[in-house]
């Protein structure tokens, strides 16, 4: 395994041991489902689909929601990622990969898609510095590009020139961001630099280089549902044990009543004798 998906949180400070501040992002980490497992046999590649994040089944494609629930799962997942690995067959469907599959130290590419700002212009776009604004001669315009056009030949503008146009919107990956701190109760991943997108962005974060991390599922959906599966037995047996305690109270409370029953008998034919020879003797 090489990767899981995230959440952009947002920036802040970390302080080393010798008092350096150190810039940090905090990305959240929830538990990634392993939805889909590809081998080089059904396939023809290795790979680990995995997804992350809740979304109600029916408010989600007909694809997603048939994946979520072969997966066994409640809710669908909000973004669903493959990463290429050698190890798959480590995994299998419904197990769950959290945070701690990083570690303090590691370098990793984080992508994402950054802010999207619209038709910008040169200036806003590739930072230029405008025209003159302090000497004579500048003209109106302080913040156009200037001259573009070709002579004769070949009497068009060249691709790639730095013009106005769309700026923002694009998938960025910053590579060799070095891992800080790894919080598996809060489930947050602290790398040190920037990462692209805005607050609550996805984004995919991946470990550098080729030779892919060992890692055991800590649980596992499979294994909850076996758990659910053995409680009916637990309850069979209680109400074993339930009706053997109460045979065992209703026995001698029967004995009891018979016994009572006949004491009473005979003290009334005791009482009838004797009525009997008070009646001959008189």
């Amino acid at each position: 395994m090489k990767g899981l998906i995230g959440r952009k949180l947002g920036m802040t400070q970390v302080f080393s041991g010798d008092g350096e501040a150190v810039p940090v992002t905090v990305l959240e980490v929830a538990p990634n489902a392993v939805l889909q497992v590809k081998t080089n046999e059904k396939d023809g590649y290795e790979a680990i689909q995995v997804g992350y994040g809740q979304k109600k089944l029916n408010r989600t494609r007909k694809s997603n929601r048939v994946i979520a629930e072969k997966a066994g799962l409640e809710s669908a997942p909000t973004r669903i990622r493959e990463f290429r690995t050698s190890d798959a067959e480590l995994f299998k469907v419904g197990d769950r990969i959290s945070v701690d599959f990083f570690a303090i130290g590691d370098r990793v590419k984080v992508r994402g898609t950054s802010k999207g700002r619209g038709f910008s212009g040169a200036m806003k776009r590739h930072g230029f510095a405008g025209g003159t604004r302090k000497s004579h001669g500048g003209g109106p315009s302080h913040r156009g590009v200037g001259s573009v056009g070709m002579s004769a030949t070949p009497a068009r503008t060249m691709k790639g020139r730095k013009l106005p146009g769309q700026h923002g919107n694009k998938k960025i990956t910053e590579k060799n961001l070095i891992v800080v701190e790894v919080d598996p109760e809060q489930e947050l991943l602290l790398v040190r630099g920037s990462v692209p997108g805005p607050v609550n962005g996805l984004v995919r974060i991946e470990l550098v280089g080729e030779e892919p991390r060992n890692y055991t599922p800590s649980e596992s959906i499979a294994d909850e549902e076996v758990e659910a599966a053995g409680e009916p037995v637990e309850e069979l047996e209680t109400d074993e044990e339930v009706e053997a305690a109460v045979e065992s109270v209703e026995e001698p409370q029967a004995d009891e009543e018979v016994e009572a029953a006949g004491e009473e008998a005979v003290a009334t034919a005791g009482e009838d004798e004797s009525e009997a020879t008070e009646e001959e003797n008189e």
